[in-house]
C-alpha cells in the first residue's frame, strides 16, 4: 500500500503526465524511421509545453499525439530537442483538453539527493500508467552508453536508482513525495534493475528561454569530459596540492573532470588533449558538468580561459566557444530512396572524426552501397568532392537522371578504408528534395530540388569483347557470348518480394530482336529499373516483356543498336530433352558473378514443391526440376545447361522459398527444361504477345502406392505404368487458385487421372495444352471418377498494373501468390508493404491484410477505396476495417498525414519514361 502522502501526490501528478505515441517519419542522424510509445509530463500548463526525452522528440521529423490521464488525445509537435542531452519539449494546445484541468509538475533539480524516495510515473512497457518506486543511489554517474551508431548523452551527470522501468517509461517524471520533478527518466540497464535519470539543471534553463520566447543558446568546444575519481586523476598526474585545494573548496567532492575525447578540427583540438584534468574556468574551480556547461553556454562566440593539468604540469589555454546548434543538423536530403544529412557532433564525438561530411542516414536505393558496414560518409560523387550538404546538392543537381557515376565513400567507423561504387542516379522513382526543420510549425519544410537537373543524356552505342573460355570446354565455351548479367532495382516492395535489388545471369535467346530469358527470382515483377551488362563492360537498360505466372522465367528485352559491334550471339536451343543420367555442361555465374563451366551428370528430373512463405510471394509451381551431380551447382545462382555441341537444354535458376526462423530466405537451385520458354519466345520474336493459358491449380506428385489407397483402380495403374515406364506417378491438386474459373469445377485433393483422354504422369504433358481454352479432366474425388470440362485461365504476362500508396501503406490488387495461398478473397484491396514511421505502421496496418471497409463503406476494389479516402481531410482519423490473412476481422483508426505521406497512384504506362505513370492524388504540404 502507498503511504497516504504518496497517494495524494500521485493523484495530483498523474493529471500532468501524458502517454506519447510518436513516429520519426524519416531516418536522420543516429535514428532510423521508427514508431514507438513513451511518456512525458506537462511543465507549462498555460503554454502547453511537455517535457520528454530527446530520443522521443526525435532529432528528425516528428509526428505524435499525447494522451492525457482521462484519455483525451491532442496533437503535439516538437519545439526543441537538445543537441547533446536527452531532453526535448513538445507543444500542444491546452484548449483541446476539455474535460480535465491541465496542470503542470514543477521542476526542482535542487531537491535531488542520495537516499531520496522517488516514484517514476509513466507509460511503462506501453501500459498507459505505471508507478514504480525506488530511491536515488547516485547523483554523479557518468552518462550511460547505449551502443554504437546511436544516440548517446555526454558531458552530464546522471542520477541512478533501482526502479526496474522498461520501454515506454522514457520521458517519465521522477517525483518526490511533494510532487516535484527531481529528474527525467531516460534509460535503464537491460540486465539489472538499474535506471538512469537525467538531472534537470539544463532543462530548467532551456524551459525558461522558451517561456521568454528566446532561443536556447548552447555552446561547445567539441570536447567530451568524464568525471574521474581522485585516485584516477592522481594516476594521470594530478598534483597533490591541486587535489588538496579542490577538497578544501568542495569537501564532498570525490573527483574531477577529465578530457575523454577531443573532436578533430574543433575549437578545443589545438588546446586540449585526452587525459587533461580540468581545474578552473575563468578563474573559478570547476568539478561539475553544470558549471562547465554554464560557462560554455554563456560564452558562445567568446573566449574561455581554462586551467588544466597535463601529466602534472599546470597549463592555461584560451578557447573560443562555438555555437553548438551550428554543428547540429537540422536538414536532410532525400534522393534515390536514401536520406542524407551532414555529420553531427553526436557521431563525430563517438568516432573522433571532424564534424563535417555528408552522412547516409538511410542507406537505401541508389545509396545502398557495397560492404557490410553502414555509417557511410560520401566523399565525392562523379569525381566531385562533397564536403558539405550544399556541395552534395550542387553536384547531384548537375547529374542527369539515370546517369551511372562513381561514388567514393568510407565508413565513419573505419576511416582507414575508402571504397568506391558505381551507382545509377534515380530521380524518376523517388523524390529529390531538401527538408528543413521548422520549430515554429513543428514540421519539416520541403523544397523540390529536381527543377535544376539536366535532362537525361541519350545513350550512345558501345562495343566490347566477351571473355574467352578455354578450348577444353568444347562448344559450350561459345555460350559465354550469350550470357549476360541482369541487375534489377525495385524501388517499391510489391508481391511480397523481400528485396530491393537482385542480380543474376540472363541468356540471350534472340540477339537480333534483343530478347533475354532470366529467372523470376531476379525479375519478380515489372516495376523497377532493369540493367543488362554485356561482356562485363557495357551496361544498357532493359524492359520487362513477359512474366510467367507459375514458372520461374521472365522475358526481358534490350535495344541491340546500343551494342555497336559487340559479338552477342543468340543461344542455340536444343530440341533434345534432358533425362536422368545424361551428361550436361553447366555454365553459370558464381557468387562473384564470374563464369563457371564444368561437365556434370543429371541426377534426377522430378516434380518438386517449393515451400511457400507465410507472406505470399512468387514461387515456381508445377515444374519438373533438374538436379545435378556437383556441389558447385548449389553455389551458382543462375546459368544454363548445355549439351556437348553447346546447345541449351535447360536453364539453371534460383528459386525463392520460405523464410527461416532466423530471418533468412531459403533459395533452391534447380534446372528447368528449355522447352518451357518456347511458347513465350516464338510470339515475342514476331512482335506479338504470347497467347497462353493455364490451369489455375497447384499440383503435387502422388506415387502409386498412395494412389491405390486413394481409390485408383488397377486399370489406371496399368495405364500409368505403360505411359511412363521411368516414373509411376499421378498428380493431385494441392490447391485450387481462389476466384479462378477452375475453382468452380475442381477441389483441393482431387487426383487427376487424365487430360483430354491421355494419362497425366509428367508436367510436360500438361504444358502441351497451353493454348487450349478448356481441358477435359478425368479426376478421382473421394474414390469416385468424374470427367469435368474445366476452362483455362489466360496469361497476360504482366502481373501488377496499379499500385496505390496511402498513409505509408502500399496497396495493390491481390497478386497470384495471394490467390494461390488464400481460400477466400475478402476484397481486392490488399496491403503489400508499409513504410517505417508512417501512419500505417503507427496504427497497426500489416502486410498481407485486406481492407474491406472505410468509414463503414465497403471497398471491394482499389477504385472504390481511392474514392472514399481521397477527399478525407488531412490529420483526421479514418476508420478502416481489415481482415488478416488468417481471416480475423479488425477495425483500425488511421490518422492521415499528407505532409509526409501523400496519396499517390502508379499505373502501368508503356509511354511513360519509366514505364509507369505517377498521379498525385493528394500532395504533400
Amino acid at each position: 500500500m502507498e503511504p497516504r502522502g504518496w497517494q495524494a501526490t500521485i493523484e495530483h501528478a498523474v493529471k500532468a503526465i501524458v502517454s506519447i505515441r510518436f513516429s520519426q517519419v524519416a531516418a536522420f542522424d543516429t535514428e532510423g524511421a521508427e514508431t514507438s510509445e513513451a511518456s512525458g509530463y506537462i511543465v507549462d500548463a498555460e503554454r502547453g509545453i511537455i517535457l520528454t526525452n530527446r530520443h522521443v522528440a526525435c532529432s528528425g521529423p516528428f509526428v505524435g499525439e499525447a494522451i492525457a490521464h482521462d484519455h483525451e488525445e491532442v496533437d503535439v509537435h516538437a519545439i526543441y530537442r537538445d543537441p547533446i542531452h536527452d531532453f526535448g519539449f513538445l507543444k500542444f494546445d491546452p484548449s483541446k483538453i476539455r474535460y480535465m484541468p491541465v496542470t503542470a509538475i514543477p521542476l526542482r533539480p535542487d531537491l535531488a539527493r542520495v537516499g531520496l524516495d522517488i516514484r517514476v510515473v509513466g507509460n511503462d512497457a506501453g501500459e498507459k500508467l505505471s508507478i514504480l518506486a525506488g530511491s536515488i543511489s547516485r547523483l554523479d554517474r557518468n552518462a550511460p552508453e547505449y551502443g554504437d551508431m546511436t544516440y548517446n548523452d555526454f558531458n552530464t551527470f546522471y542520477l541512478q536508482a533501482a526502479s526496474s522501468t522498461s520501454g515506454g517509461s522514457s520521458g517519465s517524471p521522477v517525483i518526490d513525495i511533494h510532487g516535484n520533478a527531481v529528474a527525467l527518466q531516460a534509460g535503464g540497464h537491460t540486465k539489472a534493475a538499474t535506471d538512469f535519470f537525467l538531472p534537470l539543471d539544463r532543462v530548467v534553463r532551456a524551459l525558461h528561454c522558451i517561456q521568454r520566447g528566446e532561443p536556447v543558446i548552447r555552446g561547445t568546444i567539441q570536447v567530451q569530459f568524464l568525471h574521474r575519481p581522485f585516485d584516477e586523476t592522481r594516476r594521470l598526474g594530478l598534483q597533490p596540492e591541486t587535489e588538496a585545494m579542490v577538497r578544501r573548496e568542495y569537501p564532498d567532492e570525490i573527483g574531477m573532470l577529465v578530457v575523454e575525447t577531443v573532436v578533430p578540427e574543433g575549437p578545443g583540438a589545438d588546446h586540449l588533449e585526452e587525459g587533461d584534468v580540468l581545474v578552473r574556468i575563468n578563474g573559478a574551480t570547476v568539478t561539475k558538468f553544470v558549471s562547465l556547461e554554464e560557462a560554455m553556454d554563456a560564452h558562445v562566440g567568446r573566449d574561455l580561459t581554462m586551467e588544466i593539468e597535463r601529466g602534472g604540469e599546470p597549463m592555461t589555454v584560451t578557447i573560443t566557444v562555438q555555437d553548438l546548434h551550428s554543428i547540429t543538423p537540422d536538414r536532410y536530403v532525400e534522393i534515390g530512396g536514401a536520406t542524407l544529412n551532414e555529420v553531427s557532433y553526436q557521431l563525430a564525438r563517438s568516432y573522433c572524426v571532424p564534424t563535417r561530411g555528408v552522412y547516409v542516414a538511410e542507406p537505401a536505393g541508389m545509396f545502398r552501397l557495397d560492404g557490410p558496414d553502414n555509417g557511410w560518409i560520401i566523399a565525392s560523387v562523379d569525381s566531385q568532392l562533397t564536403p558539405t550538404l550544399d556541395d552534395f546538392i550542387r553536384v547531384m543537381q548537375g547529374i542527369p537522371d539515370r546517369e551511372r557515376v562513381p561514388v567514393v565513400y568510407y565508413s565513419i567507423a573505419d576511416v582507414h578504408m575508402t571504397s568506391m561504387a558505381v551507382v545509377q542516379v534515380d530521380r524518376h522513382w523517388s523524390r529529390f528534395r531538401l527538408a528543413v526543420r521548422n520549430d515554429k510549425t513543428g514540421v519539416w519544410d520541403f523544397t523540390d530540388l529536381n527543377a535544376a537537373a539536366p535532362p537525361p543524356k541519350p545513350l550512345q552505342p558501345a562495343t566490347a569483347k566477351f571473355v574467352e573460355l578455354d578450348e577444353s570446354l568444347g562448344s559450350a565455351k561459345q555460350l559465354i557470348s550469350s550470357l549476360v548479367k541482369v541487375t534489377y532495382y525495385m524501388p517499391i516492395k510489391l508481391d511480397g518480394f523481400p528485396r530491393s535489388r537482385k542480380q543474376g545471369a540472363g541468356l540471350v535467346v534472340d540477339a537480333e530482336r534483343g530478347l533475354i530469358v532470366v529467372g523470376r527470382n531476379i525479375v519478380p515483377f515489372a516495376l523497377g529499373d532493369l540493367s543488362i551488362t554485356f561482356a562485363d563492360s557495357i551496361v544498357i537498360p532493359g524492359k520487362v516483356e513477359f512474366l510467367h505466372p507459375t514458372h520461374n522465367v521472365a522475358m526481358v528485352s534490350y535495344d541491340p543498336r546500343l551494342l555497336g559491334e559487340t559479338p552477342v550471339q543468340s543461344a542455340q536451343l536444343s530440341d533434345t530433352p534432358l533425362v536422368q543420367g545424361h551428361k550436361v555442361t553447366l555454365l553459370a555465374f558464381n557468387h562473384n558473378y564470374r563464369p563457371v563451366c564444368l561437365t556434370t551428370v543429371v541426377t534426377d528430373i522430378t516434380c518438386v514443391t517449393i515451400p511457400q512463405n507465410a507472406t505470399p510471394r512468387f514461387r515456381g509451381i508445377n515444374l519438373d526440376a533438374i538436379t545435378l551431380d556437383t556441389p558447385l551447382a548449389q553455389q551458382c545462382s543462375s546459368g544454363v545447361l548445355a549439351d556437348h555441341e553447346g546447345r541449351v537444354q535447360g536453364l539453371w535458376l534460383s528459386y525463392l522459398g520460405e523464410r527461416t526462423v532466423n530471418g533468412h530466405d531459403n533459395e533452391y537451385h534447380l534446372g528447368l527444361h528449355i522447352h518451357t520458354i518456347r511458347p513465350i519466345l516464338e510470339p515475342l520474336r514476331l512482335g506479338a504477345r504470347p497467347q497462353l493459358r493455364l490451369l489455375s491449380v497447384e499440383l503435387v506428385p502422388v506415387q502409386m502406392v498412395q494412389a491405390r489407397h486413394m481409390g485408383v483402380s488397377d486399370d489406371w495403374v496399368r495405364q500409368v505404368e505403360a505411359a511412363n515406364p521411368q516414373r509411376h506417378q499421378l498428380f493431385m491438386i494441392r490447391r485450387v487458385e481462389t476466384a479462378s474459373v477452375a475453382s468452380e469445377w475442381l477441389r483441393d485433393l482431387d487426383l487427376i487421372l487424365a487430360v483430354n483422354g491421355n494419362v497425366l504422369t509428367r508436367m510436360i504433358e500438361l504444358e502441351a495444352h497451353v493454348t487450349h481454352e478448356s481441358l477435359s479432366l478425368t479426376i478421382l474425388r473421394e474414390k469416385k471418377e468424374l470427367t469435368v470440362q474445366v476452362p483455362t485461365t489466360p496469361i497476360d504476362g504482366e502481373d501488377v498494373r496499379r499500385v496505390l500508396s496511402w498513409a505509408g501503406a502500399i496497396i495493390q490488387e491481390p497478386h497470384k501468390a495471394v490467390l494461390q495461398q488464400s481460400k477466400k478473397l475478402p476484397s481486392r484491396v490488399y496491403i503489400s508493404a508499409r513504410s517505417r514511421g508512417s501512419p500505417a505502421y503507427m496504427y497497426g496496418m500489416v502486410p498481407t491484410m485486406w481492407i474491406t471497409h472505410v468509414n463503414g463503406r465497403a471497398t471491394p476494389d482499389v477504385d472504390t477505396f481511392l474514392a472514399v479516402v481521397r477527399d478525407r481531410p488531412d490529420n483526421t482519423y479514418v476508420r478502416v476495417k481489415i481482415i488478416t490473412f488468417d481471416m480475423i476481422p479488425m477495425v483500425l483508426s488511421i490518422k492521415q498525414n499528407l505532409h509526409y505521406w501523400p496519396t499517390t497512384l502508379l499505373e502501368r504506362d508503356d509511354d511513360a519514361d519509366c514505364g509507369w505513370r505517377f498521379t498525385a492524388i493528394t500532395k504533400s504540404c
